[in-house]
């Protein structure tokens, strides 16, 4: 293994030269940096975190814990926004992110844990994957500082979007345009998203309650986040009921343009004929005709506020309010939604 001692050999530098340039100490100069990283890279370098976390006992390292349910990574939309700025605000305080891979893809089958000690990470930010999974909830458990991400462990920083208010808010909306047959799909209970649908469907029942709806069980489906084809079947069915509904909430909005093609598809209009709504306010649905009605979530606000509590948690441990913080959304009334007499 290539040590800083064998490059300052090959470089004819001193050992504490070599650890300012792969740093980036501002007290040597840019070309002498550069060429003790090319041969760093071309010696096949790497830092031992271990033995740094020793010596300083931080190596300014976040793990980024994130598997989603339908396995589609950082082009799911909301979650790689949120990401982004959790990245932007370590990054501006002085930490590097790193992506915790399944434990299929890791090196030696090594356990989340495991992988956060051998990379020495300071703390970890834990993001769509089921919570329930016995390596997650042994890296919860363990004495990393964590932060979740739209999941609840007591215990622990959970920075979340406030779905009761933002469902409330935009069934509200719904209701305020005559609507009182709205149906609901809804995204899974079970996984990774289990408090999010949770907190939904309640915020969407108070608003019914309300609005003195009483809401048919038929007029409530399941499918899972992101589901276009669930949605495309699901509103069919809706749609085929003796006493349709004239409006669909979808668990998102990239699952809303499935039910959006199934309308259509049966030569019906939105919102002439049938309503609809979305949830997460994603750049595409910006883009549609008619604009979606959504609830915009704040996902800017949420990576920032869980990287800030984050690093609050590794270099303010005493001080640092173990809660739950919540992030309000915004309201976009869209063009999807029309009023009833």
């Amino acid at each position: 293994m290539t040590s800083m001692k064998d490059i300052s050999k090959v470089c004819g530098v001193s050992v504490a030269t070599v650890s300012k340039a792969l740093n980036n100490h501002k007290d040597i100069g840019e070309e002498t940096k550069r060429h003790i990283r090319k041969v760093a890279r071309e010696m096949g370098y790497s830092p031992n975190f271990a033995a740094r976390a020793l010596k300083t006992n931080r190596t300014h390292s976040l793990g980024v814990l994130f598997v989603d349910d339908a396995r589609s990574g950082l082009t799911h939309d909301y979650f790689a926004s949120v990401l982004d700025s959790f990245k932007r605000m370590a990054e501006k305080c002085g930490y590097d992110i790193t992506f915790i891979n399944s434990s299929k893809n890791r090196v030696d089958s090594m356990s989340y844990l495991e992988h956060s000690r051998y990379r020495g990470f300071d703390g970890v930010a834990i993001a769509c994957i089921d919570f329930t999974d016995p390596e997650v909830l042994e890296l919860v458990q363990s004495d990393i500082p964590l932060v979740t991400i739209d999941y609840v462990f007591n215990d622990h920083i959970a920075v979340m979007s406030d779905n009761a208010a933002g469902m409330k808010e935009l069934t509200g909306y719904i209701c305020s345009l005559g609507h009182r047959k709205i149906a609901y799909i809804h995204g899974a209970v079970t996984g990774a998203s289990s408090t999010v649908t949770a907190n939904r469907i309640s915020g969407f029942y108070r608003t019914a309650e309300y609005y003195g709806i009483e809401v048919p069980d038929e007029y409530i489906r399941e499918a899972a986040f992101r589901d276009t084809e669930g949605a495309f079947r699901l509103t069919n069915e809706l749609l085929e009921l003796p006493d349709p509904p004239t409006c669909i909430i979808y668990p998102d909005d990239f699952s809303a343009f499935g039910g959006i093609n199934a309308i259509r598809k049966r030569g019906l209009r939105i919102p002439e004929d049938i309503s609809v709504a979305g949830y997460d306010g994603i750049q595409a649905a910006r883009h549609i005709e008619p604009q979606l009605t959504t609830l915009q979530q704040d996902t800017e606000q949420l990576g920032f506020a869980a990287a800030r509590a984050l690093i609050s948690l590794i270099e303010r441990p005493k001080s640092t309010i173990i809660e739950q913080i919540t992030v309000p959304g915004t309201l976009i009334e869209g063009k999807s939604v029309a009023p009833l007499s």
